[in-house]
């Protein structure tokens, strides 16, 4: 045999063992977009359900409708209904538009929510193709966050978080854009730098949360130019502090007392550590990736803003032991680590392309292998019907999960069988609601039509649904009661007084004295369960204690 024979048998030998690597790559890219389908799954049910799956949503609701009209939701928490937000407005005011077209309805807040991450999605794809120039990576990546079990939890929700992980995002990755390219060229692009500083500013009055970003963002900033980021920063802070003072005289100080003082909450380190554990525990390929490259770019290489966004974003989620907080906190991470474990894999494979076929070969095949472990962990799927019953079976997991249903007001009850497996644990979010949970909303509903006032209740969709007043807020009168921030005099004697037809208990997050006052003037008559919690429906005692 000739020694051309030769080596094309060489070259088509190794040759196979690339696209048997790329046929592995597939069956990644596949897992992950089965995820996708789940992720729709569940949003899809979620648009249908017409009252609170988180218990916050309506509240955000509230928030956008008296927007849509005009007004502010920043308000006396003192006085009848005693009502107000602590959230910033910008995601309400980008549903103002839906409400004003179809009504007060959840799937609006809903819809923009999981836009958003579609749109944080692609900024990640984008980020990692253009670091990479490999499409197959780049797509994986970007479905890798929409896989994360805490994006699917919490990313089709009527909850301001994901739009702002949306924000902060296009942030840094316009801000690495910008950078880049201006030392390439030598020229400051100054239109760049000012989109880039107002995606952060929408990211801020979107939730609080995102200072992180900020910091992230001027630090890079300021480890590649200096005395810019000093001369931008200035200008900055002067505009979000006008801003803050602009809406905190509109409202007569509210503004300050309801975003500011009523999210300082206790610490609970047990929950901070068990969050700690679990985000990483589930990411842990993304985040180990994200880690080993944050260490080469510091030894070899220059750091990145996607790097210091992750440390600092990292660094920010233990504020998740905050009572109140959760898993929501290492969203901002979760969207970090997917852009640097991208990047940190392209690297990878490059390296080993200029080092021969099969190792090549290997390196995308080692890819593709811990991209499916990162599935694995991942595993999240609701099991409503046969055919997800039958992928679940086929893949060796569960086909259901027993969960005891969470009450706080009523007798402990038996788990029963839940057709939704999560390598989280099944909560009592991610898996969709039911026609009997809609059924179970409208009887609630129509318990607060049948009373002559609105429902002192721990959810908002029961009222709205109702066409009545929305009433408190109660885990935000709860925070500003632990900081002596709320006068109950007005909102206690109503209580005692029985001026409401009916209660509604959830979890009882009311502050004690509230909570008191019910417990001697109204009792249960009606338990009804939905979404996994027993809702207690009172009513005034005809003989209060």
């Amino acid at each position: 045999m000739s020694i051309y024979s030769r080596t094309m048998k060489r070259l088509k030998s190794h040759s196979v063992w690339v696209l048997l690597a790329y046929g592995l790559i597939s069956v990644a890219i596949i897992a992950f977009i089965g995820y996708f389908v789940v992720y729709n799954i569940y949003t899809l049910s979620l648009l249908k359900f017409p009252f609170d799956y988180d218990q916050g949503e309506g509240f955000e609701l509230m928030d956008t409708i008296l927007f849509s009209r005009g007004q502010w939701p920043y308000r006396d928490n003192n006085s009848y209904p005693f009502y107000s937000s602590n959230y910033p407005p910008v995601y309400h005011l980008v549903i103002v538009p839906l409400i004003w077209l179809f009504g007060p309805e959840y799937w609006t807040g809903r819809l923009v929510a999981y836009l958003g991450t579609l749109i944080t999605a692609g900024t990640i794809g984008y980020a990692v193709h253009r670091g990479t120039k490999r499409s197959w990576l780049a797509l994986i990546s970007a479905l890798a966050f929409l896989a994360s079990n805490y994006i699917y939890h919490i990313g089709p929700l009527f909850r301001q978080h994901m739009f702002m992980v949306m924000f902060e995002t296009l942030a840094v990755v316009l801000v690495t854009v910008v950078v880049e390219r201006e030392e390439l060229s030598g020229k400051r692009n100054n239109i760049g730098l000012t989109v880039v500083l107002l995606l952060l500013l929408l990211a801020g009055y979107t939730k609080q949360l995102a200072y992180a970003t900020v910091v992230a963002v001027f630090g890079f900033l300021f480890l590649r130019q200096t005395k810019r980021a000093l001369l931008w920063a200035f200008p900055f802070a002067i505009i979000t502090g006008v801003i803050f003072f602009l809406i905190n005289l509109a409202t007569n100080g509210q503004w300050l007392t309801n975003t500011i003082t009523a999210n300082i909450n206790p610490y609970i380190p047990a929950q901070g550590i068990g969050l700690l554990r679990q985000w990483f525990n589930l990411h842990l390929i993304l985040t180990m990736a994200a880690i080993v490259f944050a260490f080469y770019q510091l030894y070899f290489d220059r750091l990145s803003a996607y790097t210091t966004w992750f440390v600092v974003a990292a660094a920010n989620g233990l504020t998740a032991g905050k009572w109140g907080a959760g898993e929501s906190y290492y969203a901002t991470a979760v969207a970090a680590s997917c852009i640097l474990a991208g990047l940190a894999f392209g690297k990878f494979v490059t390296w080993n392309k200029n080092k021969g076929h099969l190792r090549y070969a290997g390196s995308l095949a080692l890819v593709a292998i811990l991209f499916l472990f990162q599935a694995n962990l991942f595993f999240h799927l609701p099991t409503h019907s046969q055919a997800l019953r039958t992928v679940a079976a086929g893949l060796g997991k569960p086909v259901e999960s027993y969960v005891a249903p969470q009450t706080s007001c009523s007798m402990a009850r038996q788990p029963v069988v839940v057709p939704y497996v999560d390598s989280a644990g099944v909560g009592l979010i991610g898996r969709p609601p039911t026609r009997a949970d809609i059924e179970a909303g409208i009887k609630i509903a129509n318990f607060v039509k049948s009373g002559d006032t609105a429902a002192f209740s721990e959810e908002a969709g029961f009222n709205l649904y109702a066409g009545k007043d929305v009433i408190t807020n109660p885990t935000q009168l709860l925070n500003l009661y632990n900081n002596g921030q709320v006068d109950l005099s007005e909102m206690l004697a109503m209580l005692e007084n029985q001026e409401f037809d009916s209660i509604i208990f959830r979890a009882q997050f009311y502050p004690p004295p509230v909570l008191e006052v019910i417990g001697r003037n109204y009792e249960t008559t009606q338990l009804i369960e939905m979404n996994g919690f027993v809702y207690c429906l009172l009513t005034p005692r005809e003989n209060p204690i």
